[in-house]
């Protein structure tokens, strides 16, 4: 059963900010968006290749290398050449600290 993870303070990151982290030994990053804070391994599900530093369009995140789009907020594929969602975390708040739980294998 996984544990959450506490990443951060709520503060520390900015609407249209993110901070990669280490959740049970997977890349995570973590995005603030205007209405709350989503969680996506950091993988492009094309190529493997990171996504964190892909550029932002709305609630969307761009690959940096071949410009697959992905929903922040679901991890949904948006566009090719990916065709395969990215795992999205479960987030909450507590005590102005943000926490993440990768559920996928509990």
């Amino acid at each position: 059963m996984s544990e959450w993870v506490d990443v951060v303070a709520e503060n520390a990151l900015a609407v249209g900010e993110h901070i990669v982290v280490d959740v049970d030994g997977v890349d995570v990053v973590v995005f603030k968006l205007e209405d709350g804070f989503y969680a996506l391994e950091d993988i492009c599900t094309h190529d493997g290749a990171e996504i964190a530093s892909g550029e932002f369009d709305g609630d969307e995140i761009i690959c940096p290398r071949h410009g697959a789009r992905f929903c922040i907020r679901t991890g949904k594929v948006k566009s090719a050449p990916a065709y395969e969602d990215i795992a999205s975390l479960a987030v909450t708040v507590e005590q102005g600290r943000i926490k993440v739980k990768d559920t996928r294998w509990d």
